[in-house]
């Protein structure tokens, strides 16, 4: 019973950490995309992009000052998906 607990908090945690990195990776074509103004973003896929991102980004911004015209809040959002991924990486749960 003990090592079915465990190993479902390994795969939760593990899981936690899949989710951010792949989380990351729509962050940064995002990210990416915004350096082209042709892109629609009422267009899909752009605009379900939008929608997944948008409001995980929105918790950071106004907390760094725009700098240069440039936004620098979705820093402190990778920085803080990237923390995540290193403790939950790091957290194994062993037997007693």
């Amino acid at each position: 019973m003990m090592s079915f607990f465990i190993d479902t908090m390994n795969l939760v945690f593990q899981s936690i950490t899949n989710f951010a990195e792949i989380y990351l990776l729509l962050i940064f074509i995002k990210l990416s995309l915004a350096w082209f103004p042709t892109v629609n973003w009422y267009n899909e896929p752009f605009c379900s992009l939008g929608k997944l991102t948008d409001p995980y980004l929105r918790l950071f911004r106004g907390t760094i000052p725009v700098i240069l015209g440039m936004d620098m809040s979705p820093m402190i959002g990778i920085l803080f998906l990237q923390c995540l991924m290193v403790i939950f990486n790091n957290i194994k749960v062993g037997s007693i």
